[in-house]
């Protein structure tokens, strides 16, 4: 929680100084000084950041514990099934699918890493960005 408010706020304050709202590349580079501030204390946080720019450009970030930024051009991964994500993924995932398509292999991916894993819930939150409208979908996985 404290991260997420000290984000929110420093988005704010962006807003209101710059007139204008951030860019996914900004937010990523914000959110890296803000993990390296506490580097010695870290949040146990690894945030990724997804977005469009202002040119309808997909950007995609992940993070480690003290803020290292890595950008990806088709995925990004993160948390306590990243191991699993990341085999699942390179296997399902293909350049130019549409938003059904990318929903349905998100999902298959999500709930067969975290069947694998059990630090990392019963589910999951899918959030599909398009240049119109973003879509949002919880996954409910096993419960045992």
């Amino acid at each position: 929680q404290t991260m997420s408010q000290l984000l929110d706020f420093r988005t704010k304050l962006y807003s209101l100084r710059e007139e204008r709202t951030m860019q996914p590349h900004i937010v990523g580079n914000m959110l890296s000084s803000m993990l390296y501030e506490k580097r010695f204390g870290p949040w146990f946080t690894e945030p990724v950041v997804a977005g469009l720019d202002k040119d309808k450009k997909p950007f995609l970030c992940g993070f480690d514990f003290i803020g290292c930024l890595s950008k990806a051009d088709d995925f990004v991964v993160s948390g306590t099934t990243a191991d699993q994500l990341f085999g699942v993924c390179e296997s399902f995932w293909r350049p130019g699918m549409d938003k059904d398509e990318l929903f349905e292999t998100l999902s298959q991916c999500l709930l067969s890493a975290v069947d694998r894993d059990c630090l990392a819930g019963w589910g999951g939150i899918v959030h599909i960005i398009t240049p119109d409208e973003v879509i949002t979908k919880t996954l409910k996985g096993r419960m045992d």
